[in-house]
């Protein structure tokens, strides 16, 4: 039974599922979190990875007091360092592994940042700034991704799923964004490799839209480009970004219905 409640409100369900959802504890991560937990029958394990420790308390206090048969675990990493992928690693090794009866293993790769984006292309001289961003925004998402398969490479009968959450600046170029583009754009293609490799695993780059939260705020006001700053402002204005729970539920969708082209990149718009 999905952890949604009583069977009369029983909704479509993605089985006894182990999933891990980095970048959970506020924006999309979190919206998509709590609309992913009564899609997830009894017994289901969920690992909320994030680096601030107050929004994953609070996070899990809500999922654990409204989805009491979720077995929810936070873990509070930096996914930029090896001690931060670690971490998540022991925690998928002891909460998950162990597991009786798991039907699908479902990995969430939204963690992420913009970079400065107050900089041009000529500005990013310094290669510990850089390694630095694409150790967050790159490395993690593959190394953490590849450990998390390998761990479960002896469960055959095992569905797998890899999102990655893209964007339209994995495919469009921005001015001020060289390490935000060239990172959604490895990303992206990073994954379509892996479908390629592995037919056996279900892989999507989701690009969840223009949203409002602190990173669109942060674009908006620290974009070097007057007309970008202004274009996004726009949006804001008039309205026209998207709330966080929309473009979750689409995600939730499209894992329910199962029907995309594996390594398809899927804009929020295209649904």
């Amino acid at each position: 039974m999905a952890a949604g409640g009583p069977e009369g409100n029983r909704q479509p369900s993605l089985g006894k599922v182990a999933c891990i959802l980095t970048g959970a504890s506020r924006g999309f991560g979190r919206s998509l979190a709590l609309l992913l937990a009564p899609r997830l029958d009894t017994g289901s394990v969920l690992i909320l990875v994030a680096r601030s420790q107050g929004g994953l308390a609070e996070l899990e206090a809500e999922l654990q007091g409204t989805f009491p048969s979720l077995n929810v675990h936070p873990v509070q990493a930096d996914l930029s360092t090896e001690d931060g992928a670690e971490l998540v690693l022991r925690a998928v090794q002891d909460k998950l592994l162990g597991v009786a009866g798991l039907e699908r293993l479902i990995v969430i790769n939204n963690a992420g940042s913009l970079g400065d984006i107050s900089k041009s292309f000529v500005d990013f001289t310094s290669p510990a700034e850089v390694n630095s961003y694409f150790a967050l925004n790159v490395t993690s998402a593959l190394c953490l991704t590849s450990s998390i398969l390998k761990a479960f490479s002896g469960q055959p009968g095992l569905r797998k799923t890899v999102v990655n959450i893209s964007s339209l600046a994995a495919l469009k170029p921005f001015k001020n964004w060289a390490l935000y583009c060239a990172g959604k754009a490895s990303r992206d293609m990073m994954f379509q490799v892996l479908a390629l490799e592995k037919p056996d695993v279900r892989v999507l780059s989701y690009a969840p839209g223009p949203m409002d939260t602190e990173m669109q705020q942060l674009a908006r006001t620290k974009s070097g480009d007057p007309e970008l700053r202004q274009q996004l402002l726009r949006m804001k204005e008039r309205g026209q970004l998207l709330d966080c729970r929309v473009s979750a539920q689409k995600l939730v969708q499209l894992l329910l219905q199962d029907t995309f082209a594996s390594g398809a990149h899927v804009d929020f718009y295209d649904i």
